[in-house]
């Protein structure tokens, strides 16, 4: 079984109804490292006139959860019915000490593949919930993080039938060896190295290769999982050319969190999609949140 793969058994939802949204709690399917993150958890917004459903997946980090939920607010009024996924690691999923998603900040490509892809079930599942009550076609739209984890639910599961990628990237060299978000990365593979034997930029980036040309030998799915350098198991860029649904990408001119590398490196291998350039940087393109709520909405609904 490859790692984004489950078995689909019957849902069995608790529900909790607050006064804006619904708590959606449900199993997952799989065991993971701490049990806070034994259940998936949204928060549903459901539309008066809905159109359409679209799962939004926010980044790392329990901080911006709570202002990145405008999103959920805004597109429930344009008729869409909006599932915020908690990601594993976050809010209630994780212990009550940490700042959230502290174990997707890893050297280890093995550590990496299992938690992402355990992320990916979660949006998979959420959309066997979603098919369960609803008949509108879904879409998906990720943040940061989330727009990572949106190219590899999209690269897997065709019930996904456009996606928006927002301020996100791929190639690890460029995410890894340059964000401030991933100093403490940095500081793993310099002092306890790992499992391929990386301690610094340049042996990483002798190991994977000429991106390019390594992700063109891909055919299909499955070979990604062949490759023998790991960090190409849970990377956008190799995902992103089995993408064929519409995309449209948000790109930050002054974004210094995914940097314009790691940003070309995935639209590059978008078949099908569309960029549009934000004057903000990471933090700062939630000032143009209204124009990209506006674009989103055209976008899924043209």
């Amino acid at each position: 079984m490859l790692p984004f793969e489950y078995i689909n058994s019957k849902i069995s939802p608790q529900i909790i109804k607050k006064e804006k949204f619904n708590i959606i709690k449900f199993d997952a399917p799989y065991n993971p490292e701490v049990k806070e993150s034994e259940k998936i958890i949204l928060h549903e917004y459901l539309s008066k006139t809905p159109k359409a459903n679209l799962i939004f997946l926010h980044g790392i980090g329990n901080g911006h959860i709570l202002y990145l939920k405008w999103f959920a607010e805004k597109f429930k009024d344009f008729g869409i019915n909006t599932y915020f996924l908690i990601l594993p690691f976050h809010l209630n999923r994780a212990p009550d000490n940490w700042k959230g998603g502290e174990l997707f900040y890893s050297a280890s490509p093995r550590k990496c593949e299992v938690r992402f892809h355990q992320a990916v079930v979660d949006v998979r599942r959420t959309i066997d919930y979603i098919e369960s009550i609803s008949n509108f076609p879904v879409y998906i739209m990720g943040f940061s993080f989330g727009g990572m984890i949106s190219t590899l639910s999209m690269a897997v599961d065709k019930r996904i039938k456009k996606g928006v990628l927002a301020f996100t990237g791929g190639n690890w060299r460029w995410i890894n060896w340059y964000s401030p978000y991933t100093e403490s990365i940095r500081i793993e593979y310099k002092t306890i190295k790992n499992e391929m034997g990386c301690y610094s930029e340049e042996y990483c980036a002798k190991m994977r290769g000429n991106p390019e040309k390594v992700i063109s030998k891909f055919k299909e799915i499955t070979d990604i999982f062949k490759y023998p350098v790991g960090c190409y198991h849970y990377d956008p860029m190799a995902f992103a050319k089995f993408v064929n649904q519409k995309v449209l990408m948000f790109t930050g001119l002054f974004d210094k969190v995914i940097n314009k590398k790691s940003s070309d490196s995935l639209y590059k291998m978008l078949p099908n999609a569309k960029r549009i350039f934000i004057p903000a940087g990471h933090k700062s393109s939630y000032l143009f949140r209204k124009y990209v709520a506006w674009k989103t909405k055209n976008f899924l609904f043209s």
